[in-house]
């Protein structure tokens, strides 16, 4: 057995320190502080998220019942509910969203080889976002929307790599903006797909997408007015209805993407749906565009997922500091959790290591045993020379 560190000091080497400590550096995240460095906070909302912790006096009273354990698992000063709070208040919160994309990066490297659809060799991604709803009482900064007086939340955008099941891009903002706005900030890889919901139907914007040599995928809105320039056959029994060339007609549209569009219509039979999509590609099969937006489902799954399994519909602070701090890092330890799996080829799946860590953090085991279930046999557990009391 692995009687020398804690599940959690080992969980916790997948980190990269020095880089942290950088981080903290540049942010000045210690400035002024002669106690409880960055890392003790870091490593109380990690735990906080593991093992989904209820408030900050639930996290210093489970915290403290291992007391002797949290100097060998990394804790340098002692815990105070008082004192986290004011940290996850005050500390910026930019330190911990620099730390998530570092390690988002480790992991899509890591993930670089799954394929998702295995006949699109491209990058795929999928946008959008997702309401965390929250009471105005406690979070008057987080009104909902103009028109709604009791309501609040922030709201979560994120660009998912559907091929890695991994987050590339988040941000995280008060509900009443307007996602499109969202649209503005992203990057665009060349020759990559974005996926994206008809919300985002702004022909400026899509329109930017295919300047920088990307591709978009867009379920059409209803009505759309457009012209048919060319049609092409299609094979009906497997769901495709229409392949055209499209130009737009409402002059405002034209205004925005004066370019041809390709609109595919597809039958879906499970769901007894049509849809409709459109593209600025050109050469893919028209159903490997629909399976591309069908592809967008991932991200749905991904905000079911830590919504459920994380720690960020409930909150342990009231500040947009505070609130963006535990976001981002529910974030890390989604991302900690896959590096995890792919660096130590566990089958398991990131539910079930995320629940086999939430019980076992401080128990003094090799991880890698602890997750494949392979105990390693003492390497003195047989001694061939030992001489017997009773001979048979």
């Amino acid at each position: 057995m692995h009687l020398a560190r804690t599940v959690f000091s080992q969980l916790m080497d997948f980190i990269p320190r020095h880089e942290f400590r950088a981080i903290v550096h540049r942010h000045r995240g210690e400035h002024r502080m002669k106690r409880f460095s960055c890392w003790d906070q870091f490593l109380c909302m990690v735990f906080a998220q593991l093992t989904s912790r209820e408030s900050l006096r639930d996290i210093e009273t489970c915290l403290r019942a291992f007391d002797s354990d949290l100097y060998h698992c990394g804790f340098r000063s002692s815990v105070s509910r008082s004192t986290l709070a004011d940290a996850n208040e005050r500390r910026p919160w930019q330190m911990f969203e620099e730390l998530a994309r570092i390690l988002i990066a480790r992991a899509r490297i890591l993930y670089r080889n799954d394929r998702f659809i295995a006949e699109v060799d491209s990058a795929v991604y999928a946008f959008d976002s997702s309401i965390i709803e929250l009471c105005l009482q406690l979070y008057p900064w987080a009104r909902a929307a103009n028109h709604l007086k009791t309501a609040a939340g922030v709201k979560l955008h994120t660009l998912l790599d559907v091929h890695a099941n991994l987050p590339v891009f988040s941000r995280v903002s008060v509900a009443n903006l307007n996602d499109m706005r969202m649209l503005d900030e992203l990057v665009f890889d060349p020759g990559a797909f974005y996926v994206l919901d008809r919300g985002y139907t702004d022909f400026a914007r899509l329109r930017r997408i295919d300047l920088a040599g990307a591709f978009f995928v867009i379920r059409a809105k209803r009505r759309l007015r457009f012209r048919r320039l060319e049609s092409h056959a299609v094979d009906k029994t497997c769901g495709l209805r229409v392949d055209q060339e499209i130009i737009l007609e409402v002059p405002k549209s034209f205004d925005g993407y004066p370019d041809r569009l390709r609109r595919i219509k597809y039958f879906d039979v499970e769901k007894n749906r049509s849809f409709v999509y459109l593209t600025n590609n050109f050469l893919l099969d028209a159903r490997l565009i629909a399976d591309l937006y069908r592809s967008r489902w991932q991200i749905e799954l991904f905000f079911k997922w830590v919504k459920q399994h994380l720690r960020i519909k409930a909150f342990y602070g009231r500040s947009p500091n505070a609130v963006k701090t535990q976001i981002w890092i529910a974030i890390t330890v989604f991302v900690l959790v896959a590096i995890l799996k792919k660096e130590l080829k566990v089958d398991q799946s990131l539910y079930t290591i995320l629940q086999i860590l939430s019980v076992s953090l401080f128990h003094k085991e090799s991880i890698y045993q602890l997750l494949t279930k392979s105990h390693c046999q003492s390497e003195d557990a047989d001694i061939t020379n030992q001489l017997y009391l009773f001979s048979s």
